[in-house]
């Protein structure tokens, strides 16, 4: 009886230095500087306002050809004051066509806030694999569950404009189509694992700059 007491007394004490740090630390504005650990980044040992304060949003990020969109990330690699808060932000902006391919963000829930224009967006849940979109006008929200693939493209005839809020000062990115094409894994593979036919894979491999 008196080991099965024993543990939870022992785990409460071992936990107790790191309730404590997150009480009385207000606040760990990343050192970038020293880099990136499995910890997360480093607190730098002197900060400013400055720190906590991010421009980057402000104008419309420059577009890319391929998806004629482009996302203006305020992640903590780019807004260090965010590091170990949870939270961080982007900028979205679609020209006609636009759209950001399904993608996934492993370490963080996404919320889209339309600010112009006409977005459809959608997520696509695991194990039933239910599709759940929407098409979202200037004032509109919609939330994406955090791992889960989702995307957003341009619906309507002009420019659109959306404002993001993850859950993660880094939540990751990964797009699907440039995880399979976009990198050097054998054309034979990719066509095993997404039964498509060989001139489709090499297509696709051309124009997201794969090799194999």
């Amino acid at each position: 009886m008196a080991k099965v007491v024993f543990l939870p007394v022992l785990l409460s004490f071992l936990l107790l230095p790191f309730a404590s740090h997150a009480l009385t630390q207000d606040f760990c504005v990343a050192d970038l500087a020293r880099g990136d650990t499995p910890a997360g980044y480093p607190c730098k040992s002197s900060v400013t306002a400055l720190d906590f304060y991010f421009h980057g949003l402000a104008a419309k990020g420059k577009i890319n050809t391929l998806i004629k969109a482009a996302v203006t990330p305020a992640f903590v690699g780019q807004f260090p004051g965010v590091n170990g808060l949870g939270i961080s932000a982007a900028r979205v902006d679609f020209a006609p066509g636009g759209v950001v391919p399904l993608h996934t963000h492993p370490a963080g829930s996404e919320l889209l806030f339309v600010i112009a224009g006409t977005v459809a967006a959608g997520f696509i849940s695991s194990g039933a694999n239910t599709p759940y979109t929407k098409t979202l006008y200037p004032g509109d929200i919609m939330v994406f569950p955090q791992g889960l693939l989702h995307y957003q493209y341009n619906a309507g005839k002009g420019p659109a404009v959306g404002l993001v809020a993850f859950s993660s000062s880094n939540p990751g990115l990964q797009i699907t189509d440039f995880a399979l094409f976009a990198n050097n894994l054998p054309s034979a593979v990719v066509e095993k694992v997404t039964f498509l036919d060989d001139a489709t894979v090499k297509k696709l491999k051309s124009v997201l700059g794969g090799s194999g």
